[in-house]
């Protein structure tokens, strides 16, 4: 039995004619669970945005390293705070010296004294309270501030705050963030060791299509599929591989898609798995590989085809096959089965851990309006959401949802998602939103 029908096999309730959207999600988690990019590479941090971590970073050092301000203003000994004190009790101290930010402050102290502390300054040894400059009255080497506006210990940052020297900062299978770069470089690394890029082939098929360039003609239309799988690809880290446009020839198509299957880990393409007499992608990619056509139980996207394409590489005697998806041909349907299954599985086999590999997170919001929609099937429904001061945010849908229609995707600002047995929604209801901030 092949590995696809074994999948298949152990899925309750397993329908190709008729799959819903979380049993797609479960047979790909069980898919890409063996084509995990394994080899790493060590890479420096103005290469590691969008990485994936091959190993734990333990941080070589404490994050401060040193007790220090977090206020400009006066550090002083805590113990002069008396909890019994006046109401309008105030504290008159004398200013020993002044404590600036990458030096430590030498000076001696006496009983009663203070020292004028910049944030990020190294406390001085026997203070552990700064009061902020605002509240303070300086005269000559004297200052003077309400007793009551703080608590022994306020405005200082401890050493190790942040991170203690031999714990772990971030974890494999970490993607790095922009924020997660700067703490490598609070921890005084210059680089890390990350998975290599997973390689991504993509094209898009169809004799009606035109490429870029060429004239207009009656019945054709411009590849836009190309360049939104580019822009999803690239936006996600991967290396990608243009193949271009591939007209509807059954020998073209095998050798692309074997093109494709020794040169990437995956393989991306868009039109032709319908049952159509012209899509012959569907019939070279059953020849070539081990695949599975499913019809989902969801709108737009309904025809979705997932497999695997064995690979010839040399020097590697048995090589993990690539993994194929083919998209529908709609433009907005592509974008679409990208977020809700392709984008997940990539990054799975990405290396990220598996909360990262969720699809995007969803909000939620409430409906402008009323939203048709029969039980049975999960919808993405374009819409623009707004905020609303003290409450939750509102969602307007796009009146025109048809699977073509690129300029309310272009409009909108995420996915109202109205899932598999949800019904009609009512002006004022809760809907879920993905929002594609970061996404798309």
């Amino acid at each position: 039995m092949s590995r696809i029908a074994d999948i298949a096999t152990a899925l309750p309730g397993y329908d190709a004619a008729d799959l819903s959207v979380e049993a797609v999600h479960a047979f790909l988690r069980q898919l890409t669970a063996q084509a995990v990019v394994a080899q790493q590479e060590s890479v420096t941090l103005f290469d590691a945005l969008g990485r994936v971590l091959a190993e734990d970073i333990v941080s070589p050092i404490s994050v401060p390293p040193h007790d220090n301000s977090a206020m400009d203003g006066y550090a002083f000994d805590g113990a002069l705070l008396r909890p019994d004190a006046p109401s309008d009790a105030s504290i008159t101290l004398r200013v020993a010296g002044t404590a600036l930010a990458g030096a430590a402050w030498r000076g001696a102290l006496g009983a009663g004294d203070a020292v004028r502390i910049m944030t990020g300054a190294m406390m001085p040894a026997g203070l552990d309270t700064v009061i902020p400059q605002e509240f303070c009255n300086v005269e000559g080497d004297r200052v003077r501030f309400p007793a009551h506006v703080l608590r022994r210990g306020d405005n200082r940052r401890f050493a190790g705050e942040d991170l203690m020297q031999g714990q772990p900062a971030l974890r494999k299978g970490e993607r790095l963030s922009p924020a997660a770069l700067g703490m490598v470089a609070s921890l005084g690394l210059p680089g890390v060791n990350a998975l290599r890029r997973l390689r991504v082939a993509y094209f898009s098929t169809g004799d009606e299509i035109l490429s870029l360039g060429e004239a207009p003609r009656e019945g054709a239309v411009y590849d836009s599929n190309r360049y939104t799988v580019f822009g999803l690809l690239t936006r996600l880290g991967c290396e990608v591989i243009d193949l271009g446009l591939v007209r509807d020839d059954p020998a073209t198509l095998a050798a692309t898609l074997q093109r494709a299957a020794r040169e990437a880990d995956a393989i991306v393409t868009s039109g032709g798995v319908s049952a159509g007499a012209a899509d012959h992608t569907r019939d070279v990619m059953q020849q070539l590989g081990d695949m599975a056509f499913w019809r989902v139980a969801m709108r737009p996207g309904r025809p979705l085809a997932v497999g695997l394409i064995p690979r010839a590489i040399p020097h590697e005697p048995a090589p993990q096959p690539a993994l194929l998806f083919g998209l529908p041909g709609n433009p907005v349907a592509v974008m679409v089965t990208f977020l809700a299954f392709v984008r997940p599985a990539l990054l799975r086999m990405m290396g990220c851990h598996e909360t990262a590999c969720a699809p995007p997170p969803l909000l939620r919001a409430r409906s402008t309006g009323p939203i048709r929609k029969k039980p049975g099937r999960t919808e993405y429904q374009r819409g623009f959401v707004k905020p609303v001061a003290g409450t939750l945010p509102e969602v307007t849908v796009a009146a025109n949802q048809g699977s073509g229609v690129l300029s309310s995707m272009v409009e909108a600002n995420g996915l109202v998602v109205l899932h598999h047995a949800q019904g009609s929604v009512a002006p004022g209801d809760e809907v879920d939103v993905m929002v594609f901030d970061g996404a798309i």
